[in-house]
């Protein structure tokens, strides 16, 4: 048996019917009765028709001179509805009958009580076989009305996945990736009709609403833990500001995301849905996102979450988009992930004393030795950036190395020039390739990395 719930909440009840439906007087006469009641209810049917027999014929109550031995259709009864062993204990009860209520001297009817417990044991015979049988699809039953059940539970699911993702494809045409490059770009694309502290404040705020599904919001300056009263971007039509809100406070007060769930007395007191804080990689607060109206299904803890990490990101490059708008002048073409990569490295060089370095293999440009440089751009390591550049004269791949000092280095030539010995038999010297250096320190700047690739690139 199993249960399940409608769609309108009723409870249904399945059963298994391994013998198909049975009508109540079949279930009647074929009860899945448990041993021990299964025992006295044989007793009490054997004793009630010995002592309806008995009143009958007092003189033969075992009805040994009838033309048949009909007694005997009640240990056989019983062998089939609960298996041999009490089948035998109602014939046995039988030959006690004849032991107290004839009398002494009475010749033993063997033939009777033979061919009578022969003929229980055989029909018990075949309701335990029978009865095993019934256990067993009955089990094998209730395993696939389980698995039904699962099976069916899962396909109700898949489909609810599949719906909700062609909600989200419908409304959050980007990925996270995208949205992760875009914010990137924005930061760098200051111009002079923009804030010089929030470059690109506008269209950020347009693609995270976009990305979010934001209706209604405003995104406000901040500088000393204090708000400024005009916004820099609005989405909708937000009225004014209310600096003593209970979400603006908790926002400002904590840095943290602040939305009606959190825990705060008179959360639900806010005019506001969400307040999220636009922090930089030190966690300065740069502005306060500030959210009047979205979509009740887009307040979830994903769509947050995701708003956060976009908040995050742009926090993180204008943070950096001086330093990296001034390396992408000096090296151009250079990809822009390694540009703020590098000027963060060189930062925490300056503020913690941490070394990290770039190197520059150079390989010239036949089809030998651009398998070579195939091979070695695959064999980077998973905290390394590599920046793969091509030239008219050169294949040069420059490798990024986080927190890594010179013995750093000197294992990361070891391993590659190993592989290369071992993969194809040469080494740097025997392939001509060039192996450039530099140090990011508290000085470095595009310059270093421009003199860098230049060297790569005139590598003779």
């Amino acid at each position: 048996m199993d249960a399940k719930t409608s769609a309108n909440g009723a409870r249904i009840v399945r059963r298994a019917e391994p013998l198909g439906k049975l009508g109540r007087l079949r279930r009647a006469l074929a009860p899945a009765a448990q041993r021990p009641f299964a025992i006295v209810e044989s007793a009490a049917f054997t004793i009630a028709v010995l002592a309806f027999a008995w009143a009958l014929d007092r003189r033969d109550p075992l009805l040994l001179h009838g033309n048949f031995p009909w007694l005997w259709l009640v240990p056989t009864i019983i062998a089939l509805r609960y298996g041999v062993l009490i089948g035998v204990g109602s014939g046995l009860l039988l030959a006690l009958e004849w032991q107290v209520l004839y009398p002494p001297g009475t010749a033993w009817p063997g033939a009777y009580f033979a061919g009578g417990l022969i003929q229980a044991i055989v029909a018990g015979h075949f309701g335990d076989t029978w009865a095993a049988r019934t256990t067993r699809a009955a089990s094998i039953n209730s395993y696939l009305n389980d698995r039904l059940a699962a099976l069916t539970n899962n396909h109700y699911l898949l489909r609810l996945s599949h719906e909700r993702l062609e909600k989200d494809l419908l409304t959050r045409p980007t990925t996270l990736r995208d949205s992760i490059i875009e914010l990137r770009r924005l930061s760098l694309s200051a111009d002079a009709a923009e804030s010089a502290s929030l470059p690109g404040a506008a269209r950020l705020l347009e693609y995270v609403a976009r990305a979010c599904q934001v209706e209604v919001a405003a995104l406000y300056p901040a500088r000393g833990g204090k708000l400024g009263r005009k916004p820099l971007a609005t989405v909708g039509a937000p009225p004014d500001l209310v600096a003593s809100d209970p979400l603006v406070r908790l926002a400002l007060d904590t840095g943290k995301l602040a939305h009606l769930k959190s825990e705060h007395a008179n959360a639900h007191e806010s005019r506001y849905l969400v307040c999220a804080p636009l922090l930089s990689a030190d966690d300065t607060l740069l502005a306060l996102l500030v959210i009047e109206k979205m979509p009740f299904l887009s307040l979830n803890y994903d769509n947050l979450q995701m708003m956060l990490v976009l908040l995050g990101y742009y926090g993180d490059g204008v943070e950096h988009s001086r330093v990296v708008s001034r390396l992408l002048d000096a090296v151009p073409g250079c990809p822009l992930e390694f540009a703020l990569e590098y000027a963060r490295l060189a930062r925490l060089q300056r503020t913690s004393g941490i070394d990290s370095s770039v190197v520059a293999l150079s390989f010239r440009r036949d089809e030998e030795h651009d398998s070579l440089f195939e091979h070695v751009l695959r064999r980077g390591r998973s905290l390394d950036l590599a920046w793969p550049l091509q030239t008219e004269r050169r294949s040069v791949l420059i490798n990024l190395m986080p927190l890594t000092d010179s013995t750093g280095i000197e294992g990361y030539l070891a391993r590659i020039e190993a592989n290369l010995q071992s993969q194809f038999d040469t080494d740097f010297d025997r392939a001509g390739i060039g192996v450039h250096t530099l140090h990011v320190n508290a000085a470095s700047t595009g310059a270093n990395l421009a003199g860098l690739v230049e060297r790569a690139d005139a590598h003779a």
